[in-house]
């Protein structure tokens, strides 16, 4: 079932959402070289404590960061650690946050000092493909009419979108109905109705969209280890065009 979300509770939801966006601000100071993800990862969890949040990801189905850390051809889940990032990297770095009773989902890829022009462009069309998809988050439109917009343009770019991990409503919980691809024909699903609040993620790869999953359970890499990126803004279908929660607060 897809819970509509009253004004009050859009309005907490944002709150969650105003420190998710602060924290992948601050986070973005910090991806330079040499920096390792765990310290990221600990940069990360004091800012949302201190802001009275809480670090939704943590324990989370046994997942043991504050957010997710995926570099380079990991696509999404990577695991903080001690590996330091270098010139060249890419990083998608993932925060979830718990504000009261609701909660916010916000991701953004980061440039580790000078890259290539194909890891700039997969960062720009990702990025780009995720705003492609919120203009399609009106009343009216049908679920599908943003898994279609975001297929195409990343399509027509020359990169290919992610199958196995999809976008999903947020509210109460972390993950809640509906499942929201970033692929498909328009048109179709359920019809979209102001008060629906939706994470959309495009994660978008530079050679097949293939993933595996690795033995810890949680990495997932693309399957010809090309690159990938990752963008996502927890947002409020309201009258008119949607809102983004998760923008800085």
């Amino acid at each position: 079932m897809i819970v509509l979300r009253s004004d009050d509770e859009i309005a907490a939801i944002r709150k969650a959402g105003a420190i998710v966006g602060r924290t992948l601000e601050v986070l973005k100071r910090h991806v330079k070289p040499g920096i390792t993800t765990i310290e990221l990862d600990a940069i990360a969890r004091d800012e949302i404590l201190r802001r009275d949040g809480f670090p939704a990801f943590k324990n989370y189905k046994g997942f043991p960061g504050n957010i997710c850390t995926s570099i380079n051809e990991v696509v999404v889940h990577g695991i903080p650690s001690s590996r330091k990032l270098k010139t060249g990297d890419i990083i998608s770095l993932d925060a979830g946050v718990k504000f009261r009773d609701y909660y916010a989902d916000g991701a953004a890829t980061f440039a580790v000092g000078e890259v290539s022009t194909e890891a700039a462009r997969i960062i720009s069309v990702t990025e780009n493909a995720l705003y492609k998809g919120i203009e399609e988050a009106i009343p009216g439109n049908r679920l599908s009419d943003i898994s279609h917009s975001i297929q195409q343009y990343v399509e027509e770019n020359g990169f290919a979108v992610v199958r196995a991990f999809v976008g999903h409503g947020i509210g109460t919980k972390i993950h809640e109905e509906p499942e929201i691809a970033n692929f498909g024909p328009p048109g179709k699903g359920p019809r979209l109705e102001p008060g629906m609040v939706l994470a959309l993620e495009p994660m978008v790869n530079a050679g097949t969209f293939e993933v595996q999953v690795l033995d810890d359970g949680w990495t997932a890499v693309t399957r010809d280890r090309m690159i990938s990126a990752h963008f996502e803004h927890t947002i409020a279908v309201r009258d008119g065009r949607a809102q983004i929660m998760t923008s800085p607060g």
